[in-house]
């Protein structure tokens, strides 16, 4: 689904314009990223749970010549879905 597509879904399912759904959407994913940024673990009822874990530094390859890299710890978004959303997509 494009982003058109879901601001479409979004204005529709809410009866709002479409301009007003893209605020919403916008004013959602920037509200959602503060949050992760801080740390915090945001849940969504009906959608699921977004936390962010830091992952631990490790020995890698370089694929191209084989030798040994070290990969640096770095925090990565993690998100768990929600358990209606996961019995709706079976």
């Amino acid at each position: 689904m494009t982003k058109a597509e879901l601001v479409s879904a979004i204005a529709k399912g809410a009866g709002l314009t479409k301009k007003q759904a893209d605020a919403a959407l916008k004013a959602t994913v920037s509200a959602l990223s503060s949050a992760l940024k801080k740390g915090e673990r945001v849940a969504v009822p009906g959608l699921g749970i977004f936390t962010v874990r830091t992952r631990a530094e490790r020995k890698g390859r370089n694929p191209r010549t084989g030798a040994e890299i070290k990969i640096p710890a770095r925090k990565v978004v993690v998100f768990k879905p929600a358990k209606d959303l996961r019995e709706s997509v079976k």
